[in-house]
């Protein structure tokens, strides 16, 4: 059984910093993950992605020179950096793995999912 646990979210001021955190376990195989947000009435949005080999980012344009995804296979767990933060960035957060490959932005490409983490950010 493959469980991914986020951790971190929380709420900042405009400008503020976060980290959040995904732990795999289980069957740890994966192609990439990625992290996703949903804001209400909104439809999820990927938002960044690390591949397990080559540890290549992709980020989404909303996050690109804010955001930073990195992992750490040691610990089986990604981590995703989150400065300058805006209240347009308030959204459930979630992590996924892909053992698929494909399209690292199409929540559809993803076969594991986390529970969500949720991120507020005050202006």
């Amino acid at each position: 059984q493959v469980q991914l646990v986020e951790s971190g979210g929380g709420s900042v001021q405009a400008g503020g910093s976060l980290r959040l955190s995904c732990a795999v376990s289980g069957h740890t195989y994966y192609v990439y993950m990625g992290w996703f947000r949903q804001a209400p009435g909104k439809e999820r949005e990927g938002i960044a992605a690390v591949f397990s080999n080559s540890g290549t980012t992709y980020y989404a344009a909303s996050v690109m020179g804010r955001f930073a995804i990195s992992q750490d296979k040691t610990k089986n767990t990604v981590h995703l950096e989150m400065k300058s933060l805006k209240p347009e960035d308030t959204a459930v957060y979630y992590c996924a793995t892909s053992a698929y490959g494909g399209d690292w932005t199409r929540s559809d490409n993803y076969n594991y999912w986390g529970q969500g983490t949720q991120v507020t950010v005050s202006s």
